[in-house]
């Protein structure tokens, strides 16, 4: 072997760099997705497998009560509900936030941002002192004949104050980053606000919006802590698809409860898949506006 093939033959510094670049971008890979399988597919595969024990049928029987499809028929209005309130009112202040300045800006900033520091447990007992038999407000609407507390109303309020930051927290930054330049264009041609939102603005954000509405929709479905504490527990009227699975538990109806835990999770890897696209879509939308 000549000189230069016995040199050419030996790593370079540069070379062996690369090597362990890749050897530790293997190493990393493999490491989340051993992690994302630990905490994501065994789960999933145990509530799979537990489910259906008892055979396929259990399914059918399972959804075919009227309890069950009571509870995801109210899980399904409150989510409903809570997503129409907070997209309008998370439109709103995301607005507010970014295009104007006013004394206060930062409480109400950090005011939004409020229901991730509190504990949805917290959240529930709020409203009962707020809405319970000797609630600040409680003799109010019983004096016209409206029940607050362990009735629905209760579980929309405690699930709409949970899920407000999500929607206004993904618009916050796109607005920020689109700038004035096309608002400012569009009313110097003439367009009223109303129309420069809705042919300028919202079509900048709207793939943001998609993102922070499928967060809502995860989070309103999956909350539990607050619901509980509001709901009463009252089968058959104010037990949502989570409060079923808890009492389900409870109540040693195990293969009904983990029946029900596998649509709320097939819902879930719905909503991800969503959330991939808009997540996508999304950061496709900024890179076109810079």
């Amino acid at each position: 072997m000549s000189a230069v093939a016995a040199r050419d033959a030996v790593p370079t510094d540069l070379e062996r760099a690369r090597r362990r670049r890749r050897l530790v971008r293997s190493l990393l890979v493999i490491g989340c997705v051993g992690y994302v399988a630990v905490l994501l597919l065994l789960p999933l595969i145990g509530i799979i497998r537990t489910a259906l024990e008892p055979g396929v049928g259990i399914v059918r029987e399972t959804l075919t009560l009227p309890e069950v499809r009571h509870a995801f028929y109210l899980t399904g209005i409150i989510t409903v509900i809570t997503v129409v309130v907070t997209t309008v009112f998370g439109l709103i202040v995301a607005w507010v936030l970014v295009r104007q300045r006013f004394h206060g800006r930062a409480v109400m900033n950090a005011l939004v941002d409020l229901p991730f520091a509190l504990s949805p447990v917290t959240v529930g007992l709020a409203c009962v002192l707020l809405f319970g038999a000797n609630g600040w407000f409680n003799e109010f609407f019983a004096a016209r004949g409206i029940q607050i507390i362990f009735a629905v109303p209760a579980m929309v309020l405690v699930t709409i104050f949970i899920c407000v930051p999500f929607t206004i927290r993904e618009l916050v930054p796109v607005l920020e980053e689109i700038g004035l330049d096309e608002e400012d264009a569009s009313r110097t041609l003439g367009a009223s606000l109303w129309q420069t939102f809705f042919k300028v603005t919202l079509p900048n954000i709207r793939w943001a919006l998609g993102y922070g509405v499928a967060l809502t929709t995860a989070r309103a479905i999956g909350e539990i802590g607050a619901v509980l504490i509001v709901s009463g527990l009252i089968k058959g009227k104010t037990e949502t698809a989570t409060i079923f699975i808890f009492t389900a538990i409870e109540e040693r109806q195990t293969a009904e409860a983990f029946v029900v835990a596998l649509v709320l999770a097939a819902i879930s890897i719905v909503l991800l898949v969503l959330l991939e696209a808009f997540r996508r879509r999304s950061e496709k939308g900024r890179g076109h506006t810079t």
